[in-house]
């Protein structure tokens, strides 16, 4: 059903719910025809997999936000040049659970002042911006209790505590006003099914308005 390519990201601060409602697109997509692909970052390619353990493991203090930076650009390229953009020129739907908004906001401004230094390496080695950012928004408090519910491995991001999920959130929605032509915001703090109706009424109108 899709005739050319799109490239749709979810973002969120941690336990935001983010994930479950991009695989729900996905599926549901997928159910009503399209060709659609589910990845992640950092990850989504074999290369960017070994980045995302070094990255998402290991005690908070592993890595400065600049390393951070410069690992989390190397598994996006990676990820743009053997999944992405392959993807988005054969004419399927693309979601991708985070983007370079979350690098703008861990290293650019929550982690360190990075922001220009995360634009210009942007500019310069992915140089793509998301079709639509679904931003699925949610208390830090709230957020940061079901992501340590998890009880995972990947948790160096939220072992530094409720003051970085405050500042994530505040970041987040402040980037939704500077990219409005691409962010949609939804409130994450309902039933899941309530979220997913939303993301796919909004993808459903973002999919209308460009094909």
């Amino acid at each position: 059903m899709t005739s050319k390519g799109h490239f749709i990201t979810f973002e969120g601060i941690d336990g935001s719910g983010k994930s479950t409602q991009a695989r729900m697109l996905a599926d549901r997509l997928r159910e009503e025809g399209h060709d659609v692909v589910l990845t992640r970052e950092p990850g989504g390619s074999p290369g960017a997999e070994e980045i995302r353990a070094l990255v998402l493991q290991g005690d908070p203090d592993r890595w400065s936000a600049e390393t951070e930076l410069l690992l989390f650009t190397a598994a996006r390229r990676d990820h743009m040049e053997r999944l992405i953009q392959p993807a988005i020129d054969a004419g399927q739907i693309v979601i991708c659970d985070r983007f370079a908004d979350s690098t703008r906001m861990y290293q650019g401004l929550s982690r360190g002042d990075l922001r220009s230094k995360v634009d210009v390496l942007h500019d310069l080695m992915i140089a793509r911006e998301p079709d639509l950012t679904i931003l699925i928004d949610m208390d830090p408090a709230q957020g940061l209790a079901r992501a340590k519910g998890r009880q995972g491995v990947e948790e160096r991001f939220e072992d530094f505590g409720a003051d970085l999920q405050k500042k994530m959130r505040a970041g987040f929605l402040a980037l939704a006003t500077e990219f409005s032509d691409r962010f949609r915001t939804i409130d994450g703090a309902r039933a899941i099914n309530n979220v997913a109706t939303d993301v796919h009424a909004t993808t459903m109108a973002h999919l209308a308005s460009s094909d």
